[in-house]
């Protein structure tokens, strides 16, 4: 069986698919635009330079759609020429977000074509209007609509889309829900996991090992978007009632997500001055690799995950995977995993004084969250667990490759064509 995944920043959220495929014998490709990571066996083919003007993912860009056009065409190509050469794949699977899928069935119409439905922006409810101070003017209303225009040209003609979480799935139009799937891609629980003897070395050369009242935040980048400013405010108050807390902050300076409004370190900088966060208990790591992200976790006596409405970390799935003590926004795609004082706690997200309290109470009484600790792990075993969420994604492939010969062939009736690619019971 011959895969091809489409991603802006390949392979994304497909690297643990495509190496659970590749160990079972799939031939599987990569067309992206760059590398996050590399995948052993993967072959991969970039589609040129990068297409100006795209933004970031969460940015409103009032550029357009011109660039994911221009993108949508380039994977189109890359799939003609491989059909050609007698490479034509089994399946495609790709990102609907950035245009890579838009043209998926122009050039390949007999091959199904599966779209990861990350996230379908809204004029409210969502991230877009959240903070009090945004006005959602007349413009931003219509970038939103241009910003969706490629998905809602990409829905209209994949045959299955998944997205990872329900409030995820929720976004997006509901005449189009009935062909996604909620699947998260998974984690891997047995890295991610409650080590008793962990240690995290500070790059000041000190030693931090689980029961140290250690408070850690990390983010892909400290925005607002994950709600730094709020956590730096609140672990400023927390240090005057706690002198002993320690602050370890891992993530870059750039933005990730929502509008560049300035330096990134300038807006550290400047929140640590304005709030007195102590900086000799401030450790601010930048971005880490995965293994030491996984040890701040194991020796974490209070983990703060704040967001937006906007897609669910993984770094958070996996936080609660290592048993770390959760103190999290009550935003709705935390909600749909944290039960409030069951396997975490919920706070809300402009309430520093309560995320400060909560956050005291934690390493004021460590004992207190254990029950919640274990539950935390039990949530992303049952319901997130890697093996599992892999072996259910690669079924719902082999169920959509036995379509190709039925799409291929004429229908013979009207009836064999509204035929459902998956059960109701995968959905």
């Amino acid at each position: 069986m011959h895969i091809v995944f489409v991603h802006r920043h390949g392979p994304g959220q497909f690297v643990h698919l495509a190496r659970r495929l590749i160990s079972d014998g799939w031939t599987a490709t990569l067309i992206c635009e760059s590398m996050d990571r590399p995948v052993p066996g993967l072959r991969v083919f970039r589609y040129g330079d990068k297409p100006g003007g795209q933004g970031r993912s969460g940015e409103i860009s009032g550029k357009g759609s011109v660039p994911y056009i221009v993108a949508g065409r380039r994977v189109a190509d890359i799939l003609n020429k491989l059909s050609l050469n007698g490479r034509k794949p089994d399946l495609v699977m790709g990102h609907i977000g950035w245009g890579g899928m838009l043209f998926v069935k122009d050039a390949l119409p007999d091959v199904p074509a599966i779209g990861y439905c990350e996230y379908y922006f809204q004029p409210q409810g969502g991230d877009l209007g959240f903070a009090p101070t945004e006005e959602v003017s007349l413009h931003h209303r219509q970038t939103v609509r241009l910003r969706n225009t490629v998905q809602l040209a990409t829905l209209d003609q994949i045959d299955i889309g998944i997205s990872p979480t329900a409030w995820q799935k929720s976004r997006f139009p509901q005449e189009f829900q009935s062909k996604i799937v909620v699947q998260h891609e998974g984690i891997d629980t047995s890295r991610a996991r409650p080590d008793s003897v962990a240690s995290f070395r500070l790059p000041n050369g000190r030693l931090l090992t689980a029961g140290d009242p250690v408070v850690t935040f990390a983010a892909r980048s400290l925005e607002p978007y994950r709600g730094f400013p709020q956590f730096v405010k609140a672990a400023a108050l927390v240090a005057t009632q706690i002198p002993e807390a320690q602050f370890v902050i891992a993530g870059g300076d750039g933005v990730s997500y929502g509008r560049q409004t300035g330096n990134a370190s300038e807006l550290r900088d400047r929140l640590v001055a304005e709030t007195g966060l102590p900086q000799d208990r401030a450790h601010f790591l930048g971005q880490v690799p995965h293994q030491d992200l996984v040890k701040l976790f194991q020796v974490s006596a209070a983990h703060v995950y704040l967001t937006y409405p906007f897609v669910l970390s993984w770094s958070f799935l996996e936080a609660m995977a290592c048993e770390a003590p959760i103190i999290a926004s009550n935003t709705a795609p935390v909600q749909e995993v944290i039960r409030h004082k069951r396997n975490g706690t919920l706070v809300d997200f402009w309430d520093t004084n309560a995320l400060a309290d909560e956050v005291c109470a934690a390493l004021s009484d460590p004992k207190s969250s254990f029950d919640m600790r274990r539950a935390a792990r039990r949530t992303v075993v049952d319901r997130f667990e890697l093996s599992g969420c892999t072996l259910r994604l690669q079924s719902m492939l082999q169920k959509a490759s036995s379509l190709r010969a039925r799409m291929s062939a004429p229908a013979k009736n009207s009836k064999q064509m509204r035929q459902p690619i998956l059960e109701r019971g995968h959905a």
